[in-house]
Order: structure tokens, then sequence, then C-alpha cells
């Protein structure tokens, strides 16, 4: 029997698109939700029957019933957010250890990774980067390190010899970075009783399977069975192609997909791009088509533009066709899923950066950091539509302005919108195949 694929739900802009209801959307045809990076930094928000979930670790298929859910050896893992999941889940009637399976090489996340998170924050001052102190640039950079821990550690007769080791390391470079570690806050409480609320976390790991997840997604595949892979932030926020150093510490990119879950390119099937109808970043970074008035106020205010993990307001500006180009040739995207459209519902004019310019000369591609935040962006105006599309379920039924903004983008990017989004719910979707 010839192997299966695994399909790509992937961010291809600065991250926030609203890839969990999409992974949640798509969920049921598949047999296998994989997340391949990041870690708690992200927040997947999906929304049925009147609730919303928001997701950090765990991967967005985990509230349909019969799939399995796979945490890679790319993600990492915080101990104690993944356990506050956890109980939420139990809370919503769903018992994730029955639905899924953690790479036993997935990288741990120490309490003392998020303080050195903050200190290297705090050192950076008007540079900073925007991290969400999570923890992860630091959890990385020990992978890389290879000093890290892996969850398949937390099974060892010495994981407290390992875990003592690494922390006073840690302690020892806050002390170097003059970082008062004694009287520091995690999550709003002293990061001793954190510690120890991590360590009860590590026992309810202990608890779920743990295996090599490489060979298990590899026979999947040869079985025929159906994966899909998620990703978390966008690409514009990848540690290589992003903007540089306003990124995340991971590969968002769709080859990403290959070293986060252990799978060789031949492997990739549909890559799904996900953006939304205009463009938001959180941290900071240039941002081309940003707007500081009221128009990008309303955008924030309308879509709810507020960090599912941070809590921070978002950046809004218009949709930038040379940034989504750009990602879209990067990631080899097959399949555009356009997110929250209904936000613009009520403006009369909507723009779209189809280019930028820079000393009088037009420039067609995104630019690196130092150009980006010097472009001025050139804009086509569109009318807008004016009237609600989330009570819309067929692509037949929408405004005819809306159709012509959609054909816009898929004109001057080449691929079709195969989804478009008109709503947080999960039955708020369009499927324009």
């Amino acid at each position: 029997m010839q192997k299966s694929k695994i399909d790509v739900i992937l961010g291809i802009q600065w991250g926030d698109e609203g890839k969990g209801k999409i992974v949640d959307v798509l969920a049921p045809r598949y047999d296998i939700i994989a997340r391949f990076q990041g870690g708690p930094n992200a927040g997947h928000t999906i929304k049925f029957g009147g609730a919303t979930h928001v997701l950090h670790t765990i991967p967005s298929g985990i509230f349909h019933e019969g799939k399995v859910n796979v945490i890679g050896n790319g993600v990492l893992v915080d101990a104690c957010i993944f356990c506050r999941e956890i109980a939420e889940l139990r809370q919503a009637g769903v018992e994730p250890r029955r639905r899924m399976k953690i790479s036993d090489k997935a990288h741990l996340i120490l309490p003392t990774h998020r303080m050195l998170d903050a200190a290297l924050e705090q050192r950076k001052g008007a540079r900073k980067i925007g991290s969400t102190v999570k923890g992860i640039g630091p959890a990385y950079t020990d992978k890389t390190a290879r000093c890290g821990l892996r969850m398949g550690d937390i099974f060892s007769t010495d994981f407290t010899r390992k875990y003592r080791e690494l922390k006073e390391e840690h302690l020892s470079q806050l002390a170097h970075y003059g970082f008062d570690a004694e009287s520091a806050l995690i999550d709003q409480m002293p990061w001793q009783e954190y510690e120890k609320q991590w360590l009860a976390g590590i026992e309810e790991l202990r608890g779920f399977e743990v295996v090599s997840t490489e060979f298990y997604l590899d026979e999947a595949m040869r079985q025929g069975k159906k994966i899909l892979a998620e990703g978390a932030q966008g690409t514009l926020l990848d540690v290589d192609f992003g903007s540089y150093p306003f990124v995340t510490s991971s590969s968002t990119v769709t080859a990403g997909v290959c070293v986060g879950l252990g799978v060789p390119p031949s492997a990739i099937g549909k890559v799904y791009g996900i953006f939304k109808a205009y463009c938001t970043r959180v941290g900071s970074g240039p941002f081309p088509t940003e707007l500081d008035d009221e128009t990008g106020e309303t955008l924030r205010r309308n879509g709810h533009e507020f960090g599912a993990t941070t809590g921070r307001s978002r950046r809004t500006g218009w949709l930038d066709l040379p940034a989504l180009r750009y990602t879209l040739m990067v990631n080899g995207i097959t399949d555009l899923v356009m997110m929250k459209a209904d936000v613009m519902d009520d403006f009369p004019v909507l723009k779209v950066a189809e280019s930028y310019r820079m000393d009088g000369k037009r420039v067609e591609n995104y630019p690196d950091t130092e150009t980006a935040e010097n472009v001025e962006p050139v804009y086509v105006e569109m009318p807008g539509w004016q009237r609600p599309l989330s009570g819309i379920r067929d692509y037949a039924a929408l405004p005819a302005a809306f159709k012509a903004y959609v054909e816009y983008i898929g004109k001057n990017t080449g691929l079709d919108i195969k989804m478009i989004s008109v709503g947080p719910d999960r039955e708020e979707t369009i499927m324009n195949a």
C-alpha cells in the first residue's frame, strides 16, 4: 500500500490568523492531528455549542471523539500550563489521555526558562521583541545547546538530579544578568510556588502515552491514515524567514513539519495557508500596513484583537499582498483560507497593499526587516460590502463586493480561496471548493 500524505495548516501572516478554528473544522476528515512546533505561546481559539475554548499546547482536534492528537518532537511543553489545559478539558467532558500521544523528544520548559525569558526581554530595553515570556526562546536555546530536558527524561531514575542541575545553571545565569530571582513572579505567583505546580504537572504527564511519535506517524501513513499537521504562530514570525529578530524561536513554515514531526519532505500533501482578511501583529517589529488611526481601532474592536495567550492588544492594518505572496512562496501553499472577513462588514471602503514604495521606487517583494520598517504601502481601494456575512453559508449568496474582494486576492496570489470564515463558531464557515 502507498503511504498516505500529511496535510498541513499554517498561519501565513504574523500569527493569530485563526488556525485553531480551521483545524477544528477539518478534524473530522482526518484520523490524526499533530502539532509540530511552538509551545504555550500559542493561543488557538475554538468556539462551538455556545462555548469558547483556548488551547496553548494541545492540538486543536482534541474535541473530536475518535481522533488521535499528537504533540510532536518540535513542540515545547510547560508541565504547569499543560495541566491547566488538561483540567479545563476535563471540565468540558474531554479526557485527553484517551486522545493524545506525546513525543518522547519534545522538550520541557522549566520555570527558570520563564524567568530567563523575562530577564532577557528586560535587558533588550527599547529593542525588546515582544516575547510572550513563556520561556520559549530559552527552552529552544537549551535544546540547540544540547542541555535541555525532554519528555522521555521524566521517566528516568535520575530526572530529579537532571532537573536540579539545569535549574541551578539557570539561576546562575539570572544572577549574572542581575535579575532578582528570589522574589520573581511567574503568572503572578512566587516562582517557587509555580515550581511546585510544575513538578506536580510532571507527575500528571507521566500518566500520558509518551512514545517516539516519528515511528507512530510513519506506521500511520503506511496504514493509509489521514494526518493533519497543525502549526503555531505565523510565517512572518519564522526564525529564518520572519522579520528577524522580531520572531519566534522555531520554524513555523512547511519545512518545520519535517523536523517537528520526523517525517520526510515527500510526505507533505496539501498545505492550507490561513490568513485574515486584514492584518494583525503582536509585539515589536515592522508592520508596513499598520493603521494608527480610528480605522485601525475599529478593526481591533470589531475583531476582538486581543491575544488569547497574553491578553495584549494587537496592532492592526490593511491586507498586505507582497507579504502574503512571500509566505505562499516560502511554504508552497496549495489552499488559501480567509478568516474574519466579517470584521469589515461595516466598512464603506477597503484598502489592500498591492506593492510598496521606497525612495521613489516601486517594491514588489516583501523586504528584509530594516527595509520593511521604511517602506510606504501602495494601496488599491475597493468598495466594502456593508452587510453582515455571519449568517451566510453558501458562497453564491455572498455580496458581490465581497466576492470581488476574494477574487482580487486570488488573482494577485495565483491561488483560489477555498474556505472563508464569517464568524468565530465552527459552523460559520463557507466552503468555496
